[in-house]
């Protein structure tokens, strides 16, 4: 038997676990890792994010969200283009590098696309995205994109659990 959804009873109930329990729960769940790029005032920005999904396929929706916290925040809640790179298994230096900083671009076989966003080489997937709807829920902004373009490669995913960076096989066996 389902709850009924519209039964507000227990709403504002104390809840028997915190924050942290509920990241624990949460970290229970696989995930692919991106890399999601803007223009910005101050130049290109990128940043490491697990929060990703697609919507819809026709229109063609995907969505990811941005904590209020981070630094980075304005850079993206304003951006009108994105481009999400899915991460492939060999692409741990560059989860690394957009987790720590998003500034630094350096090194990398960097081009441009819609809106001047920076386009990373190598990824699984590159979504180009175009910001149709932003959503306030909570500590964090939800952003959902377009898909503008896109282009596809061969390869293993990165995978995030429980705190730990691997691959599907590595989490299978």
């Amino acid at each position: 038997m389902f709850a009924d959804p519209d039964d507000r009873s227990n709403a504002g109930a104390p809840r028997a676990f915190g924050p942290r329990d509920l990241r624990g729960a949460f970290g229970r769940f696989a995930t692919g890792l991106t890399v999601v790029t803007a223009a910005s005032e101050d130049g290109p920005v990128g940043i490491t994010a697990n929060s990703f999904s697609s919507v819809s396929l026709d229109p063609p929706l995907v969505l990811w969200s941005i904590a209020r916290s981070s630094r980075r925040f304005d850079a993206f809640a304003r951006a009108r283009f994105q481009a999400i790179h899915i991460l492939g298994a060999d692409q741990m230096d560059l989860c690394r590098r957009f987790f720590r900083d998003g500034r630094d671009f350096s090194g990398l076989d960097a081009r441009q696309g819609i809106g001047s966003v920076p386009l990373i080489d190598g990824a699984l997937a590159r979504l180009e995205c175009e910001i149709v709807r932003r959503v306030d829920c909570g500590d964090h902004l939800i952003l959902i994109g377009e898909v503008c373009a896109m282009e596809t490669a061969d390869g293993e995913p990165l995978v995030f659990s429980a705190g730990r960076y691997g691959t599907v096989a590595a989490f299978v066996s």
